[in-house]
């Protein structure tokens, strides 16, 4: 990583005085140790925001804005994976690029594997570690699992961030890893033998490496070509897809909503079912996407149910209509998961400070397995294959 996408200053003891590191939009996230003990942990580092690089000295710039805390750490000798505060706050990639900076500081330290010990260690924050470390053991039959009781440790493997050009970012790992290209992010959807859903996906082709979107086993258009080193190649613009919008079946939305719960930290689940009453689920045309939220609709590319009446025609009986239909639930609940969760996490955030505990305090609640069959039934009934 060179200068310009991290900037370390220490203090003349060997401790960290001020860190920024570059963030795929080309703003800039530092790190403030020691900043507050305004936080239920007690003594934390603070997390800032700055649009442009930071400049000479260890002040904060002018304009730059207090995101967050997180666990405070000796960053001269790196021993855990620290608690963030609130994680929603942040910009997009930037929780990769702390934990990042954080690999980068362990492995050039020679620390061993670090362990995470806080609250809640769910999906998101899993894969957002398996972009710059290695999860131990490997051999764990369950990572996730593993990762939720506690099982597991990580061992620092920094990504390398490079950015290529105006508007695109490429994260290097012996291979592209990850793409953000204007603000849209494409994965791998193979880390350290984990599979994770790529709907905006990288994919190796005869001509280099190709970005595009991806459903239910479907190549559905492809957005960049890049050479192996991550050059820029051609910016593909696909066709505009025209047609109107047409209301799902109803009861879809609600398996969705309790999908995507049953996926999520489980205080935030009673807001994310609240976010989600607040919307009607469509199937339509999405420019250069796969789903969007907006306007009191959850638009999802009118490609994601025809591919599952693909793949119910071809079913030799209701058993196997049945595991298609759960997949495609499963796929629609993780392309628009991630703009519910940030509406519940929005929620959370907007409620006096004695409400947050209670929320956060509350117990997991049990349901969501009659909404769940409800939509599949439903999925099943609209593409005209119901046994």
């Amino acid at each position: 990583m060179g200068a310009s996408v991290l900037d370390l200053r220490w203090r003349p003891d060997g401790a960290l005085e001020r860190a920024w590191v570059r963030i795929p939009d080309g703003s800039w996230l530092g790190v403030e140790p020691a900043a507050t003990r305004e936080a239920p942990w007690g003594l934390s580092d603070r997390l800032w925001h700055a649009r442009a690089a930071p400049g000479a000295g260890a002040s904060i710039p002018a304009g730059a804005v207090a995101l967050t805390v997180l666990e405070a750490l000796d960053w001269s000798r790196i021993d855990r994976i620290p608690v963030l505060a609130e994680p929603g706050r942040l910009p997009p990639g930037g929780g990769a690029a702390v934990l990042n900076l954080l690999a980068t500081l362990a492995a050039r330290q020679g620390v061993p594997p670090l362990c995470y010990r806080g609250p809640y260690p769910g999906e998101q924050l899993f894969l957002t570690l398996l972009e710059s470390f290695r999860y131990v053991p490997a051999t764990v039959d369950d990572p996730l699992a593993a990762f939720g009781a506690g099982a597991l440790a990580w061992a620092p493997a920094p990504f390398e961030p490079r950015f290529v050009g105006e508007g695109l970012y490429v994260q290097w790992r012996g291979r592209i890893e990850k793409v953000v290209w204007r603000d849209v992010a494409y994965y791998r959807p193979d880390w350290q033998g984990v599979l994770r859903h790529a709907p905006r996906r990288v994919r190796d082709a005869p001509d280099g490496v190709r970005c595009g979107l991806w459903a239910l086993g479907r190549d559905l258009e492809d957005h960049l070509r890049l050479a192996p080193d991550g050059t820029l190649r051609a910016a593909l613009e696909p066709p505009a897809r025209p047609g109107a919008a047409r209301a799902a079946a109803p009861g879809v939305w609600a398996g969705v909503a309790a999908v995507v719960a049953a996926q999520s930290a489980p205080p935030l689940a009673p807001f994310i079912l609240r976010a989600a009453a607040a919307l009607a689920l469509e199937w339509g045309p999405v420019g250069g996407d796969l789903a969007r939220l907006a306007a009191g609709r959850a638009r999802v590319d009118d490609r994601v149910p025809a591919a599952l009446g693909d793949a119910l025609a071809a079913a030799p009986g209701r058993t196997e209509r049945v595991a298609a239909a759960l997949v495609a639930l499963a796929e629609i609940a993780a392309l628009v998961g991630d703009a519910l969760r940030a509406r519940a996490h929005a929620a959370l955030a907007a409620l006096p400070a004695a409400a947050q505990a209670a929320a956060l305090a509350a117990p997991a609640a049990a349901g969501g397995a009659r909404e769940i069959v409800a939509a599949v039934e439903a999925l099943l009934a609209e593409a005209g294959a119901a046994a």
